[in-house]
């Protein structure tokens, strides 16, 4: 009797560590998902909001509005200083605008001590070179150093209320969200892309899905532009021509 007590213990003592260790490892699993859920609602949230702020108000080259101004956001330059593949492709966009009369002057926008090079710089040769741009119609921001400040410099700096913004397919909802955000009316078009293959656009695009936290940051508390510039007349200058 006395040893059927003590199985009897062990054996009850064994079922009460296991069922304790079974209600922690639900209580481990129930933090982790909500967790991740809440993980993901952070990244998913700001890039939902991105989608469907810049819903209506994206469209390719052939079916794009008319603006005064198109506005054409920096990347990266080879190191000869040409523009990128996706760099020219967001040029020839904005040069086509031009030629079609559905847009009169280009602000080109980017870093103009980026670390492949001076992006501004680098578009303002491709446009009035190869492309032919009258050299009037473009303006250079150096100081665009990414898509948020981008947009607010435009307004605040240069004076543009109504724009076209030019960008791939990637990144062109987040930019229409910002610009729109910052108080620009501003309508996206979808810059050529040559050269891009399959697997460069899905690894932009992964980038620009989590660059959506940081719009959706930095559009919620309002940042300043990271440079501080008086006004420009370059932009209306260049309207009254």
């Amino acid at each position: 009797m006395l040893f059927a007590n003590i199985v009897a213990a062990v054996v009850v003592s064994r079922l009460a560590t296991v069922h304790g260790w079974i209600i922690r490892r639900r209580r481990l699993v129930r933090r982790l998902a909500v967790t991740a859920v809440v993980a993901l609602l952070l990244v998913s949230g700001p890039r939902l909001w991105t989608t469907l702020a810049a819903r209506g108000h994206v469209s390719d080259e052939a079916d794009a509005p008319a603006a005064a101004v198109v506005i054409v956001l920096g990347t990266e330059v080879r190191p000869d200083g040409q523009p990128s593949d996706r760099l020219a492709g967001r040029l020839d966009t904005a040069a086509v605008l031009v030629r079609t009369g559905r847009a009169r002057v280009i602000l080109v926008s980017g870093d103009g001590n980026g670390g492949s090079g001076d992006e501004p710089a680098a578009m303002t040769a491709y446009l009035t070179g190869p492309l032919g741009v009258d050299a009037w119609r473009v303006v250079a921001d150096p100081f665009g150093l990414d898509t948020y400040d981008s947009c607010l410099r435009a307004r605040t700096v240069y004076g543009v209320n109504r724009a076209l913004v030019v960008t791939q397919s990637y990144h062109v909802s987040r930019a229409v969200t910002l610009c729109r955000h910052l108080g620009l009316d501003v309508d996206g078009v979808t810059a050529r892309c040559p050269g891009c293959s399959t697997w460069l656009i899905a690894r932009k695009g992964a980038r620009d899905y989590l660059a959506s936290s940081k719009a959706a940051w930095d559009a919620l508390r309002r940042r300043p532009a990271a440079v501080r510039s008086p006004v420009s007349p370059g932009v209306q200058d260049a309207l009254r021509k």
